[in-house]
C-alpha cells in the first residue's frame, strides 16, 4: 500500500469511527501507528482535518471536504484494482453485522460455498442482537431484520429474504396450562418477549379477513433471540420467534408449534450499508450471494389470507 494510500484509508477511519483506537482495530495497526499517519497526512497538507479531544475526535472544515474527496477516491482506486483482477481474484476483508440467532443458523451455512468460491476473502462476523452501528464500528454490511420496511432512510439498503414468524412453547409448558385455541387466549398465558425486537408486547395475527392484535402479558423480557428461544425450551412460557430460530428445536420436539392456523406478517431481511459509501466489489459479491442463497418465496399478507 502506497503511503498516500494508507493516510487516506487511515484517515477516513479514523473519521468515520470517531476514534483513533477502533480505527486501529479496524486496520490492524497499533494506535501509535494511527497517531502517526494522520499526522503526516496533516503536516503534508499543511492544515489540521480532524479536532482532538481527550473524549472526541471532529472534523474541522478541511478535514470534511478531504473525507467526502477521500472516500470517493478509495472506492474508485478499490473498483479500479478489482476491474484489473477480475470478481474471481477477491481479497481484502468484509466486516459484518448481524443477529446472534439468524447469524448463526442462516448467514453462516450460507457462507460455506461463498468462501470456498474466494479464498482469498476472509469474513470478519459481528454477532450481536444489539444494532451496531455501521459508521464507528467500522462494519462494512449490516444484516437487518424488521417487519415492514426500516425506520432509517439514511444507509443504502437491500431487502435479501423473507423469514416466517411462528408462535411456539414448549409441550410442558401447554401440558400445565393448556394450549390457546385462538390468539385472544394469549392474554392469559405467560409470554416471552425479545427487547427492542419485532416481537413486541403485541402480537398482531390474520385469519382469512380478520386481523387480530393481542396485548400480550410478559412474565420474562430478554434481550436475545438465543436466550428467548432457551427460555422456551425450558418451559417458561409461550413466544413469538422465526421458523429459522426455531427449526432444530422444532424438529427435535423440544418446542411446537402454535396458533399454525393464524399467520404473522413475516420479518424482512434487508442488507444495509454505510451512507455516502458505494458498496466495494466484495461487499456487492457477498451480497448477492446472500440474497440467492437467503431467498425465500415472497407471500403478500393477501396469499396468506386465502
Amino acid at each position: 500500500m502506497s503511503d498516500r494510500w494508507q493516510e487516506m484509508n487511515v484517515f477516513v477511519r479514523v473519521a468515520e469511527t470517531g476514534s483513533l483506537s477502533r480505527a486501529a482495530r479496524a486496520l490492524n495497526l497499533s494506535q501509535p501507528s494511527v497517531t502517526r499517519i494522520v499526522g503526516t497526512l496533516e503536516r503534508r497538507l499543511g492544515t489540521k482535518l480532524l479536532l482532538r479531544t481527550t473524549r472526541s475526535i471532529s472534523l474541522t472544515d478541511a478535514g470534511a471536504l478531504y473525507l467526502g474527496r477521500a472516500k470517493h477516491l478509495l472506492a474508485e482506486m478499490e473498483e479500479a484494482d478489482q476491474a484489473t483482477r477480475g470478481v474471481d481474484s477477491l481479497h481484502g476483508v468484509v466486516r459484518i453485522a448481524m443477529p446472534l440467532m439468524y447469524g448463526t443458523r442462516a448467514v453462516i451455512p450460507a457462507l460455506t460455498p461463498f468462501l470456498k468460491k474466494y479464498p482469498e476473502l476472509k469474513v470478519e462476523l459481528f454477532m450481536s442482537d444489539v444494532r451496531q452501528n455501521l459508521v464507528t464500528d467500522g462494519v462494512d454490511l449490516a444484516i437487518r431484520i424488521n417487519v415492514g420496511p426500516l425506520d432509517d432512510s439514511s444507509f443504502g439498503v437491500r431487502k435479501l429474504a423473507l423469514v416466517e414468524r411462528i408462535v411456539i412453547a414448549a409441550p410442558a409448558y401447554l401440558s400445565a396450562h393448556g394450549v390457546p385455541a385462538t390468539p385472544a387466549d394469549l392474554a392469559r398465558h405467560d409470554c416471552i418477549v425479545q427487547h427492542g425486537s419485532f416481537g413486541s408486547e403485541s402480537w398482531r395475527f390474520t385469519h382469512g379477513q380478520t386481523v387480530t392484535s393481542v396485548d400480550v402479558h410478559p412474565r420474562l423480557w430478554i434481550n436475545s433471540a438465543p436466550g428467548v428461544l432457551a427460555a422456551a425450551v425450558a418451559g417458561l412460557g409461550i413466544a413469538l420467534g422465526t421458523r429459522v430460530m426455531a427449526q432444530d428445536e422444532l424438529r427435535a420436539g423440544q418446542v411446537v408449534e402454535i396458533l399454525d392456523q393464524y399467520h404473522l406478517e413475516p420479518a424482512q431481511v434487508y442488507a444495509v450499508f454505510p451512507s455516502g459509501r458505494k458498496p466495494s466489489a466484495k461487499v456487492r459479491v457477498i451480497v448477492d450471494h446472500l440474497a440467492a442463497s437467503l431467498d425465500a418465496p415472497a407471500i403478500s399478507l393477501e396469499e396468506r389470507m386465502t
